[in-house]
């Protein structure tokens, strides 16, 4: 039973971090495209839109467990997940920009990638054990 709930909970923060890194991609196309914005501008404008949403997500349905409270209060999982967030942007800020740059390929295509790695291996783990993780 374990492992079938490490597997909701995996599933559901993927879901989570989907919705949240669409709205953080459409803002950041929208700003690049037709305000012009560099593409480094818009990643930052996008992650923090993006961000907003997903910590709302990941609070309210992905880590959310009635039965086992928080070890910390919201005030200390909104810093901690500002700190995740702001590390974040700068991981895909710098990701999409070197793999732009020394491999050509175009930003938006870049950002998936970057993003992919970012999701997997920094934000999830940071926010199940760090921002969002529960009283034993």
């Amino acid at each position: 039973m374990k492992l079938i709930n490490k597997i909701i909970t995996l599933s559901k923060a993927q879901v989570s971090a989907f919705t949240g890194g669409l709205v953080d991609y459409m803002v950041m196309i929208f700003f690049t495209e037709f305000f012009h914005f560099h593409y480094i501008i818009s990643i930052a404008i996008g992650g923090f839109i993006g961000a907003v949403v997903n910590f709302s997500l990941n609070k309210s349905w992905t880590f959310h467990k009635k039965e086992i409270p928080y070890k910390d209060s919201l005030f200390k999982q909104l810093l901690k997940f500002i700190a995740v967030v702001i590390n974040s942007i700068v991981l895909k800020a710098v990701g999409t920009y070197g793999i732009t740059t020394y491999l050509g390929l175009d930003y938006k295509i870049s950002r998936i990638l970057t993003d992919i790695v970012v999701s997997l291996v920094f934000n999830y783990h940071l926010q199940k054990y760090w921002v969002f993780r529960k009283l034993k």
